[in-house]
């Protein structure tokens, strides 16, 4: 019989199975993306009956299996209660976590994304900033994980890091006061600029250390949102609880 092994992660979605058990898909730092079954965990008194929820984020316990890992024990260190009696939150949340599943792969180095997951869940529960926000933060940063974004830092055309101006989605990136003319594209304010680069360029762990006004929040939302379209095109089905808010 294998041994257990202890692996450190967020639930990203929990499905009821049969009378009593439940299905985790648990994005985990050692091995990426996993699912594990989590037996009796809907009974009122197992113990595994809080640690086989969404946003649980610990230290779990595991029997490697041919196609799935079971449960065995937990030490949970963050539930993210906020977001369980928030049904706002709950929602951003929600997305948050379908995003990750999409996302990553099993077996795939995914250190940054269950960061990123971990780090968006912190700044919904406190309450310091928008949800708009975290939620434009959340999507741009995990275009810069997975490679596929625009140029914020230098011109396409001139390759100059001065005089930004515009964004040109479909050459790439950004566009300088002096190319400007020659391609076009969207008009972006230096805070628009200074946004993006410092969501691409800073740590997870520094990520939500600022503030927008609402002018500049809506043109950031804005941005991120055409972004979408051509770097994220999936359509998640939590997304749209959010619209509806």
């Amino acid at each position: 019989m294998k041994d257990s092994i202890t692996l450190t992660g967020i639930v990203l979605q929990a499905t009821p199975v049969g009378d009593y058990d439940k299905r985790l898909v648990i994005l985990t730092k050692e091995k990426g993306k996993i699912t594990a079954f989590a037996r009796g965990a809907r009974r009122p008194s197992s113990q595994l009956l809080a640690a086989s929820n969404p946003f649980a984020f610990g230290e779990f316990d595991l029997f490697p299996g041919r196609d799935a890992y079971t449960l065995q024990r937990a030490r949970i260190s963050e539930y993210f209660r906020e977001l369980a009696t928030d049904y706002d939150m709950a929602c951003y949340g929600f997305y948050f976590t379908e995003v990750a599943n999409y996302y990553s792969l099993e077996n795939a180095d995914d250190k940054e994304l269950l960061k990123l997951v971990y780090q968006s869940l912190k700044a919904l529960a406190s309450g310091k900033f928008s949800l708009e926000l975290v939620q434009r933060v959340f999507e741009f940063k995990v275009m810069g994980i997975n490679g596929e974004y625009p140029d914020v830092f230098s011109c396409v055309c001139c390759k100059k890091k001065e005089n930004l101006k515009l964004i040109n989605l479909n050459k790439g990136g950004c566009v300088c006061e002096d190319c400007k003319d020659k391609v076009g594209g969207i008009e972006c304010s230096d805070s628009a600029i200074y946004t993006m680069q410092f969501v691409l360029s800073s740590s997870i762990q520094k990520l939500y250390t600022f503030n927008l006004t609402k002018e500049a929040l809506e043109e950031f939302s804005n941005l991120v949102e055409s972004m979408k379209r051509l770097y994220m095109p999936h359509p998640f089905k939590s997304l749209d609880m959010i619209t509806k808010l």
